[in-house]
């Protein structure tokens, strides 16, 4: 699972499936969409964090715990639902606003209410955290280097890993064409609380597998001279929570 801070939540493909409608009512009111996204994501980040800091204040009468931030927060389930629905809302209201059209209304107060179900489903659930957080990587520098890999376009992911060995979100693919010669990837500086990474290469975005056989070191860069793995564990989309932080009923918005 990303963190919060990884990136877009939602997509627009997400919102496409649960309202079919969506593309073309965004086309007819020039409505757009991925500032949408942004918006919704921008509003729920505002409500988490005042969420976390009376989390924060509740915990120092209990026992004092660092309080999380949205860099530690994973996205759950329940909380992508949550900015997915909340963007709809955001789309139709818009919608609404420009032609005063009950059926876009009808749509407006429809998403609003499943906004506040999937934020009551947070609440149930408790907000996701990661102990020791490892953002998603940025792409990864590829040079040519001498060696026989075979001739052709390569995509190049990486990922970092924590002392725990969790691994975070894959970052997006470099694209690199070779000719008579090998590859060299360098991972860049590490983030806080990131020591090794992973390399996965392929032919394709989809087709992208772990590389190397044990992690890398912090600091270290992978030559891949030889042929590449076409078989193994695809970059994976982040952590799991460490835990689940309980929340009281302090949501007020959908």
């Amino acid at each position: 699972m990303a963190l919060f801070t990884d990136g877009p939540i939602s997509s627009i493909d997400d919102l496409a499936a649960l309202d079919s409608q969506l593309l073309a009512v965004a086309e007819t009111e020039g409505i757009d969409v991925t500032r949408k996204l942004t918006s919704a994501q921008e509003e729920v980040g505002v409500e988490l964090t005042v969420l976390l800091n009376k989390l924060s204040r509740t915990d120092q009468f209990l026992q004092p715990t660092p309080r999380p931030g949205l860099s530690s927060v994973v996205v759950t389930a329940p909380m992508k639902l949550w900015n997915t629905y909340r963007t709809l809302e955001m789309i139709y209201r818009d919608a609404y606003n420009s032609q005063l059209n009950d059926r876009y209304a009808g749509k407006r107060d429809q998403f609003h209410e499943m906004a506040q179900w999937a934020s009551e489903r947070l609440i149930q659930t408790g907000v996701g955290v990661a102990a020791n957080p490892v953002p998603r990587a940025g792409t990864p520098q590829v040079d040519a280097i001498p060696g026989a890999l075979p001739d052709g376009t390569y995509y190049v992911s990486m990922a970092w890993i924590n002392p725990t060995g969790e691994e975070g979100a894959g970052s997006s693919p470099a694209v690199f064409t070779i000719t008579a010669s090998a590859l060299q990837v360098e991972a860049g500086t590490p983030p806080p609380g990131a020591t090794r990474w992973n390399v996965y290469i392929g032919d394709a975005p989809e087709s992208m597998v772990l590389q190397n056989g044990t992690p890398i070191e912090a600091g270290q860069n992978w030559h891949q001279a030889g042929a590449v793995a076409t078989a193994g564990r695809a970059p994976g989309t982040g952590q799991e929570p460490t835990y689940l932080k309980p929340v009281p009923r302090v949501i007020q918005r959908g």
